[in-house]
């Protein structure tokens, strides 16, 4: 029996992806990456609409998560960078705790996101 195997998607048609490095500034700390995940996708969704998170393609890295310095990674089209970082400045409070988050930095590979914003 012979199985076709279905072939990968050229490069070219691919979609192309950019990684976010974020920073949660606050007194105190935040809870786990699940708390900071929710109020990152409903600032989003809030923002660009469920038409706009399907085209981002949103993916919080919950196990890049660092809760003890608040520092994260997004995965994210390359198209939706902007509308990203616009609705992360518009999250002011996180659990009634106020917070600020900050964009540390834009990278397309991951490993180089974390080695230098990180």
């Amino acid at each position: 029996m012979v199985v076709n195997k279905i072939k990968p998607i050229l490069p070219s048609l691919r979609e192309k992806k950019r990684y976010i490095v974020f920073e949660v500034l606050s007194k105190s700390k935040i809870g786990d990456a699940k708390t900071v995940s929710d109020a990152i996708n409903k600032a989003f969704n809030d923002y660009v609409g469920i038409k706009g998170m399907s085209k981002a393609g949103v993916l919080f890295l919950s196990d890049k998560y660092d809760a003890n310095k608040q520092i994260g990674v997004i995965k994210i089209n390359n198209k939706s960078v902007d509308d990203m970082k616009m609705s992360l400045m518009s999250i002011k409070n996180i659990d009634k705790k106020e917070i600020i988050i900050k964009t540390k930095g834009v990278s397309g590979i991951l490993k180089k996101a974390i080695d230098k914003f990180g």
